[in-house]
């Protein structure tokens, strides 16, 4: 007051804008301080193996590299772009892991902040207020949506496994598409270049990961709301919006053409459930599980696990039968409230949409569920949550930001705490199997981490362990006979070989493996056809070619045993 009685205007808008500027950045502050101990953390021995310690083709981006990248369906998987980040990960830290995980880390702060940014549009949307205060309680309200997202515990497994870069990378080109695609709406006639960015984003997002196939119908719903170009006054099918569904033909071409990759990659790995495993309706009870098991998860993130072991299906069981509940009750609360409350649908559907291809209608793998794949999937409910606190916070402000600071919090704690769970092998399979010690899987991987560490005897029990859960598991036999036969036990290593073979045929390891128990016996005539049927399944198994070069050396064979150690050499320099 520089003269009394006189009122002087107050600058509020100015700190305002200051803060508001400040908010990505403390995002990403925030996210980094979450995530920090998993700079600290090493490969696991959950894929990270067949992807990076074993796989030599990754290894920089030279020409040789490169064509491995564009032309591999690496363990079901055509994933050009990520590999790409990967060999640069390669070029720049060698095999030391904390250049992986921080590049993945570095991924995830910055779909953090293009969220917030993509939040900041759809919540004034969806809830349009003009007014200076109203900016900056939008602002705050997707800071919140972006740090719900990024700082939840579900979120980990995506970023501290280093084998997930295809998720955050992906997440990276999904993100940015939306925003160049509403970008484009917000220039009208002027936006036809953040239009075709928004295709390009597109097609990064598919070739970092399949997953992203669901975007198209996610920018439909957004159409429809909150941006209301489909439906209402618009209509279906009246001009506009016919020029709507126009302008999705490049991305549902992009989309189309990434399914069939990933139904062909998949297809190759021979790993996908066929109908006299797990029938129709066991499969639509596992879609409902999952979409009841992951909002259960986001609510009450604890007891997450790297694996949830797929057992048994029965479609009539208690767990199912009230998954089908959760569902319907869902569906029909948001039905109820599409008038009052639209952004419920939108997020049910949009969520139904992006988990549709993991639900289990095409089950692939052990897992009946995994947390990565909430990755996307998450982002609706995110933006829900900040949407109600921008209402709340007309009426209790105090309460609400208390609340909201409180929850973020509580989760960036969490999120701490399970970033150290896969800190190594050992550390993350011991978890697991804590979490359901009826998992086969969990024990014969927490048994492989210590057979690794030399912890042979160890080993072995968790390996009969699992074979005690599952009589029937060919990797467990070929494990516990490979830790037998460097106990000596030769004998004993080639049943257990033999039955590993019984139940898989096609068992490169086991077939090479049993080769090298036969050498050892003498017996090298029958030891070379192990070697020689390893090399047929696996024509890149480095250690078959050593061993069999080996027997040919016993054999006299010089010549040949040559050749292969070169093979072997030139497969694994190492």
């Amino acid at each position: 007051l520089p003269e009394r009685g006189r009122r002087e205007p107050v600058p509020v808008a100015l700190p305002r804008i200051w803060v508001l500027r400040l908010i990505p950045v403390l995002i990403a502050l925030f996210t980094f301080a979450a995530f920090l101990p998993t700079l600290q953390n090493q490969f696991v021995n959950w894929d990270d193996a067949d992807n990076f310690l074993d796989n030599p083709h990754y290894r920089g981006l030279g020409w040789s590299q490169l064509r491995w990248m564009w032309t591999a369906f690496h363990m079901g998987h055509w994933i050009p772009l990520t590999w790409m980040t990967l060999g640069l990960d390669y070029v720049l830290w060698g095999m030391n892991p904390v250049g992986y995980h921080l590049t993945n880390l570095v991924l995830h702060a910055a779909n953090a902040i293009v969220f917030y940014f993509v939040a900041v549009r759809i919540l004034a949307l969806a809830l349009p207020d003009p007014g200076d205060r109203r900016r900056a309680s939008l602002a705050l309200a997707a800071g919140f949506a972006a740090l719900l997202f990024a700082l939840h515990p579900l979120r980990v497994e995506s970023v501290a496994w280093a084998t997930e870069r295809r998720d955050v990378l992906s997440g990276l080109f999904y993100l940015l598409t939306i925003l160049a695609y509403l970008r484009a709406l917000e220039r009208g006639e002027r936006g036809r270049g953040w239009y075709w960015g928004a295709v390009g984003l597109f097609a990064c997002a598919l070739l970092s990961k399949s997953i992203a196939v669901s975007l198209p119908i996610v920018l439909l719903i957004l159409d429809v709301y909150p941006l209301g170009r489909l439906g209402g006054a618009t209509g279906w099918w009246s001009k506009p919006a016919r020029r709507v569904y126009q302008e999705k033909i490049p991305f549902v071409v992009l989309a189309g053409a990434a399914a069939a990759i990933a139904f062909l990659a998949l297809f190759q790995l021979h790993n996908m459930a066929v109908l006299d495993k797990l029938s129709v309706p066991g499969r639509l009870a596992i879609s409902a599980y999952n979409l009841s098991f992951y909002l259960w998860k986001m609510v009450v993130p604890v007891t997450l696990s790297p694996l949830y072991e797929l057992g048994p299906v029965n479609p009539w069981a208690t767990p199912f039968l009230l998954s089908y509940g959760a569902v319907l009750a869902i569906t029909a609360l948001a039905l109820a409230v599409r008038h009052r409350a639209p952004g419920l649908p939108v997020a049910w559907l949009a969520y139904i949409i992006i988990l549709l291809p993991v639900l289990g209608i095409f089950q692939n793998g052990p897992q009946v569920a995994a947390d990565r794949y909430t990755y996307l999937a998450g982002m609706g409910w995110a933006l829900l949550a900040g949407a109600g606190l921008l209402c709340a916070s007309r009426r209790l402000p105090v309460l609400s930001a208390g609340l909201a600071v409180v929850l973020l919090v509580g989760l960036g704690s969490l999120t701490w705490s399970q970033t150290q769970v896969w800190h190594d092998s050992e550390t993350l399979w011991s978890h697991a199997v804590a979490i359901d010690p009826s998992s086969p899987l969990g024990e014969y991987n927490l048994g492989l981490a210590l057979d690794r560490q030399g912890k042979v005897t160890e080993a072995i029990e968790h390996y009969q362990a699992a074979l005690r859960l599952n009589p029937n598991y060919a990797d467990a036999h070929n494990s516990v006979g490979a830790a037998l036969a460097n106990q000596g036990k030769v004998a004993e290593a080639i049943e257990h070989y033999q039955t590993a073979l019984r139940l898989k045929p096609d068992f490169a390891e086991a077939h090479g493996n049993l080769g090298a128990a036969l050498a050892q016996q003498g017996k090298l005539a029958e030891a070379n056809d192990h070697y020689r049927q390893a090399l047929q399944i696996k024509p890149d198994y480095a250690d078959a070619h050593g061993n069999w070069g080996n027997a040919l050396a016993q054999q006299g064979m010089l010549a040949e045993a040559n050749d292969h150690y070169r093979q072997a050499l030139q497969i694994k320099p190492d």
